[in-house]
């Protein structure tokens, strides 16, 4: 369909200990509660853009081990079209181990197993895909060349890209120059451009510096305080939502989703934005990175009450 979204990037398996607080180093922490989930930062855009009503594809690769099938069924049971998932031979599938704080904050560390084995060739097997896309959005949780080549085909296609620099990394001028959006957070908005994001003006700044780098629309996240965004004749700070936090895994991913979605469905920049904050601040009210996606009714109610 030509209004599909399509992502192509990072799944994995996420092994969750929620904690009374995140560890000092050295230190054990108890009274912890586990969950396995599924995560990534590719799937978590793609099951974020699914929930909130998108048609979506998704583009990337896993193992051949038990978890690689499980994380297949997981896309299409949010209806996802799975054709472009490439079953990679004698290597794991990704996998992550998060530490969620009482306040929702966390520490990450991930290996990437098969999604560094998607690679420039994989993404023109999915050309396909990328031809009936509306929209492209792809991360930096996959090889950098690979991220490159979904730049260039969805340019060569004449196919929107929005990129999420997460996590941060040093992207090509040529791949930047070439976006449609970037999305970033504070801390990948000063890997970019080393201006540090402590308030509104020095967001300013930065999305100006980021917009000079040749993306035409930056969107800059900014937590609980919304995203300033800036593009397409429009500069604003849009504000969020206030939620009680229990944890922000996947929050920027469910962001670049839902925002996605609102942008193929032709909503301005500034309320497709305010459409992805409210499902942002949605997601972080749950534990768990896909499972914390809302859906696009509880979406509507929220901003329903804004």
């Amino acid at each position: 369909m030509a209004d599909r979204v399509v992502v192509v990037g990072s799944s994995n398996v996420d092994l969750v200990m929620k904690m009374p607080r995140l560890p000092r180093v050295g230190e054990t922490v108890t009274d912890c509660v586990f969950a396995q989930v599924f995560g990534g930062k590719g799937a978590n855009q793609a099951v974020g853009a699914a929930r909130a009503g998108g048609e979506v594809a998704f583009v990337g690769c896993v193992g051949d081990d038990a978890y690689g099938g499980q994380v297949v069924g997981n896309l299409e049971a949010d209806g996802i079209d799975t054709r472009f998932v490439f079953a990679e031979k004698g290597v794991a599938s990704g996998t992550a181990l998060i530490m969620v704080g009482g306040e929702g904050h966390n520490y990450l560390a991930v290996a990437p197993g098969a999604n560094y084995r998607l690679t420039p060739a994989h993404v023109d097997r999915a050309r396909e895909a990328v031809a009936k896309a509306a929209i492209v959005g792809t991360q930096c949780e996959i090889r950098p060349d690979a991220v490159d080549r979904v730049i260039a085909l969805a340019a060569e296609l004449g196919k929107p890209v929005m990129l999420n620099l997460a996590p941060a990394r040093a992207v090509s001028d040529a791949s930047l120059g070439r976006l449609a959006y970037l999305a970033v957070n504070e801390t990948e908005a000063e890997f970019l451009t080393g201006l540090p994001v402590a308030s509104e003006s020095d967001a300013g700044r930065a999305v100006d510096a980021l917009r000079a780098k040749g993306p035409k629309t930056v969107v800059l996240t900014l937590g609980a305080r919304g995203a300033y965004v800036a593009g397409e004749g429009a500069r604003a700070l849009v504000p969020g939502f206030a939620v009680e936090a229990v944890d922000t895994t996947a929050a920027g991913d469910v962001h670049c989703g839902a925002l996605a979605v609102a942008l193929v469905e032709g909503r301005s920049l500034l309320d497709a934005v305010r459409f992805a904050n409210a499902a942002a601040a949605l997601s972080v009210t749950k534990l768990g990175a896909q499972p914390s996606a809302p859906t696009r009714s509880d979406i509507e109610a929220l901003l329903s009450k804004g």
